[in-house]
């Protein structure tokens, strides 16, 4: 047959230290992998619809705490202890120094004077949360004021039970959503 060639051209010699160190090879990088992903990303699910319309039930979400300082607009996962006894996912509102209003007739939220431009939150607040505390109100350093973007179904920091989130209970910040794979990338 033309450019048949015999099977003997085509075996490689495999020595059994070679292929020792290809698995060992790949073991290793394998461990750092998942020692990168379990120190500085971890992943959380999306229970309950605080954080409509930008996040939904069951988004599967990575999060990271690799040099995080919370800032406005970042979506935080919390471990506080709090009356609903289970982790939260909120938006960074406020840090520790500023101070947080709630304007009764229009809705919004302001902080140090400036009504905050929200076009990711579902609908303005027209409802006051169980417990809620006494505006205005400044948050304490080290600590942020959160809300969900569903205001009006959200237990979050205006509420005596949830209360201000205390920085060193923040697990990181969402970085991007891989479930559903319709929704993949990015958070805002």
């Amino acid at each position: 047959m033309k450019g048949s060639y015999p099977v003997e051209k085509h075996r490689e010699a495999v020595s059994p230290k070679g292929t020792f160190y290809d698995w060992l090879d790949s073991i290793v990088f394998a461990l750092i992998i998942v020692m990168i992903f379990n120190l500085g990303f971890r992943l959380v699910n999306v229970s309950g619809d605080s954080m409509l319309p930008t996040l939904q039930e069951g988004n599967r979400l990575v999060i990271s705490h690799i040099n995080y300082h919370p800032k406005y607009g970042d979506i935080i996962v919390s471990v506080q202890d709090n009356a609903m006894d289970e982790a939260i996912i909120k938006r960074v509102i406020a840090v520790g120094g500023q101070t947080v209003d709630l304007d009764p007739e229009t809705g919004a939220v302001v902080v140090d004077g400036e009504a905050l431009d929200e076009p990711y939150i579902y609908e303005p607040i027209f409802r006051d949360v169980p417990g809620q505390i006494e505006f205005p109100v400044t948050v304490p350093e080290g600590q942020v004021f959160v809300m969900g973007d569903n205001r009006n179904d959200s237990m979050d920091s205006r509420s005596a039970d949830v209360g201000m989130i205390e920085e060193r209970y923040i697990l990181g910040k969402v970085v991007f959503r891989l479930f559903p794979f319709n929704e993949f990338g990015g958070v805002r």
